[in-house]
């Protein structure tokens, strides 16, 4: 199992440094007393606003006279970094006192592109060593001595920075903005400001490999494992409650049935017969939409797999607290590798089902998910470019996904659909199907689509409730989420949970001798993800206090991505799992 891990995680390291191109300038991190340790500013933005991003010299600060960028990787530029040199020198192990960072005479324009960022709490973010530091750029005073009635708007003009070393490594730093240095900026009006800055080195007996339990730290809070362990408990038990119903059903019900339905010698009236035993002939007829159908099922079991193999690279320690678009390379990469099973998936089912028309098949695969996150990320990249962010990329980097997409996925795409057609494997149904469909009779409005929807994704959503609203935070926040062992066992119960749902709402289906339980089984699977998403609305409204055009279009739009994906996934799951439970009770009984 070591030896498992360790090659996963070498091949890993080796298709990142593909992908992303290692910069080994400073790869060690070893420096000695007096060396320049790099310092990149980052950007800028509404604290507020997570994803509303600038760069850093959009505002007038202290710039040199020729900004120099720092070279990116992939992923980077997919989370919107911008990395420039800032003017700070910061010297290993080197104490500096307000230290003058630059004079610089303040116009009247300047003032007011302070003002409106001071107004909104924007903060600014930089790497020292690829640590991440914060901080803030001013603050606003409304109702003080010098404006009883309007509001004063004060600029930092002196940061402090901490940074703790043990022996020649750096291994934490803070920053600290100095309430005491200010200048006001109300005004507008021409202001000579000095900005200054101040450096403490302090000893630190950390070692190297633990600085980023800083990090990981957030995370695990007594307050917080407390709350993932109710999360797991209360999982757990729901799945003993389901297992414990299906187990009586099957134990009581079912076990008659195949009792009375197995008998040497069966009725000859047809209408004798009732229950789910009563539509063998109709319950394999396929679905009306076969292609639409296998569609989804390509779909759904690509990103099942996308998924597991994110969880394993988590799992072995491919992804740490800030690492810098290390899990957008990850997603992107996987994606297109795993591109192989959707085409194949699909293929392989719709030939099962007898469909012709292959071709159609595999372009409805490849745009059902593709194609809204494609239309997505073209109108959000507009938005982001209109509003000249940081998270609108290039489009260098775009003509980069391109070709990943026509270089690796297209062609893994549809090598995996020709495999799949020419599959001799064949749908196996244990019950003949008759030429003519029975009519489903009249069922109450409760035993329709939609509330049926409603009832089985509230339970599934129910286990992974708390641990949705902690990523929430950490994608839409300022938090790290580390703790990548729980939500994983968070997921398997998730996927169990869900199976056993859809299990027992397909034997209620059929009960009433209801026969059309292919789309119903993935549907009510795939419900959860709807819940998921008026989560993300109540978040919003209630949780954060996102405001504007930009960061609203990114919420939401990606939130509805995400909860499609979710959608597809667990309704893929909820009818394989209902496939399983429809095949096993139709062989116990003899229904030829």
């Amino acid at each position: 199992m070591a030896g498992s891990v360790d090659k996963l995680t070498a091949i890993w390291t080796i298709v990142m440094a593909v992908i992303n191109g290692v910069n080994r300038g400073a790869s060690d991190h070893k420096y000695s007393k007096g060396d320049q340790v790099p310092l990149y500013a980052n950007k800028v933005g509404p604290f507020n606003n997570p994803t509303e991003a600038y760069q850093y010299f959009d505002l007038p600060f202290c710039a040199p006279d020729k900004v120099k960028e720092k070279r990116q990787d992939l992923g980077e530029m997919l989370n919107g970094d911008k990395m420039v040199e800032a003017l700070y020198k910061l010297e290993f192990r080197v104490n500096k006192d307000s230290q003058l960072l630059c004079r610089k005479k303040l116009t009247k324009e300047d003032s007011e592109r302070f003002r409106e960022p001071i107004k909104n709490d924007y903060y600014f973010q930089m790497y020292y060593d690829d640590l991440p530091i914060w901080g803030f750029i001013g603050n606003f005073q409304k109702g003080n001595e010098a404006r009883p009635n309007g509001t004063t708007y004060l600029l930092y003009t002196h940061t402090g920075f901490d940074i703790f070393y043990n022996n020649d490594r750096v291994i934490e730093i803070n920053v600290r903005t100095d309430p005491r240095f200010t200048v006001d900026i109300t005004e507008d009006m021409e202001i000579e400001v000095d900005f200054k800055y101040s450096v403490n080195w302090m000893e630190i007996h950390i070692p190297f490999e633990r600085r980023m339990d800083k990090y990981i730290k957030s995370s695990f809070l007594p307050q917080h494992i407390e709350i993932h362990s109710f999360s797991i408990t209360t999982s757990c038990v729901t799945v003993l409650l389901l297992t414990g119903i299906l187990a009586s059903i099957y134990i009581c019900v079912l076990k008659n049935d195949f009792v009375k339905y197995s008998h040497d010698v069966e009725s000859t009236d047809d209408q004798s017969e009732t229950g789910w035993k009563y539509i063998h002939g109709d319950v394999f007829r396929y679905p009306r939409h076969r292609s639409l159908f296998c569609a989804v099922l390509g779909t759904g079991t690509q990103l099942f797999a996308l998924v597991i193999f994110v969880f394993m690279l988590a799992l072995v320690g491919a992804f740490y607290p800030y690492s810098r678009g290390t899990l957008h390379t990850a997603l992107l990469v996987i994606y297109a590798l795993t591109s192989g099973i959707a085409g194949y998936t699909s293929a392989s089912f719709y030939t099962q089902l007898g469909g012709s028309n292959w071709v159609k098949n595999q372009l409805l695969t490849g745009c059902l998910f593709c194609g809204p996150l494609f239309l997505t990320f073209c109108f959000l990249n507009t938005v982001a470019m209109a509003y000249k962010a940081s998270v609108a990329l290039p489009f260098d980097t775009i003509i980069i996904l391109l070709l990943i997409w026509t270089i690796v996925a297209f062609p893994l795409f549809v090598l995996g659909g020709i495999v799949g057609k020419n599959s001799k494997t064949e749908f196996e149904a244990p019950c003949r199907t008759t030429k003519c469909p029975r009519k489903i009779p009249p069922l109450p409005f409760y035993r329709g689509t939609i509330p049926q929807m409603a009832m089985a994704g509230f339970l599934p959503f129910g286990v992974i409730y708390f641990e949705v609203y902690y990523i929430m935070a950490s994608v839409w926040g300022h938090k790290s989420y580390t703790i990548y062992s729980v939500l994983f066992i968070i997921f398997i119960i998730l996927i169990i949970v869900t199976a056993l749902v859809i299990i027992a709402f397909t034997y209620l289906q059929l009960a009433v001798e209801d026969h059309e339980w292919w789309c119903r089984s993935m549907l009510c699977g795939g419900s959860t993800g709807v819940y998921i998403f008026g989560s993300c609305l109540y978040y919003y409204f209630t949780r954060s206090n996102m405001t504007g055009f930009m960061q609203t279009s990114f919420f939401f739009c990606y939130n509805a991505c995400i909860c499609y994906g979710i959608f597809l996934m667990l309704g893929t799951m909820g009818f394989h799992a209902s496939l399983f439970f429809v095949r096993h009770i139709y062989r116990s009984i003899k229904c030829d």
